[in-house]
């Protein structure tokens, strides 16, 4: 069935919903969301059928600025992200997640999305 979504929302919004209207997290496999500003990046581990966040974490944490490094190649959000990405991995395994399904936002995959999925898998989430 195709859905129809209000034309003043949009573009990436609509998509996240058509994307959203498929994947669903349960406590098994709970859902990887990420959300990006122009300034910060953003993921969460959520079981959508409890209806909470099991682990999360952002570029606004004290502790997760403390790990970025100045960036030599010029693209620092990318970093970020990478950061980001390790930190909700790490938070989700303490809380006996190991696989996930990933829920890009809506966002094209590459740039900070792309980094934070990469980071998390390397950080031992599987997706």
């Amino acid at each position: 069935m195709r859905y129809q979504y209000k034309k003043s929302l949009s573009p990436r919004k609509r998509r996240h919903l058509r994307v959203r209207a498929r994947i669903s997290g349960t406590p098994e496999r709970p859902r990887l969301n990420v959300f990006r500003s122009n300034q910060h990046t953003y993921a969460q581990v959520i079981d959508d059928t409890a209806g909470h966040t099991i682990a999360a974490a952002s570029t606004l944490e004290p502790a997760v600025r403390e790990l970025f490094t100045t960036s030599e190649n010029g693209h620092r959000r990318i970093d970020e992200a990478s950061v980001v990405g390790r930190i909700v991995a790490e938070r989700a395994k303490e809380h006996g997640v190991s696989s996930v399904i990933f829920d890009r936002g809506g966002y094209k995959f590459h740039g900070r999305v792309k980094a934070v999925a990469e980071a998390a898998r390397e950080a031992g989430l599987d997706f």
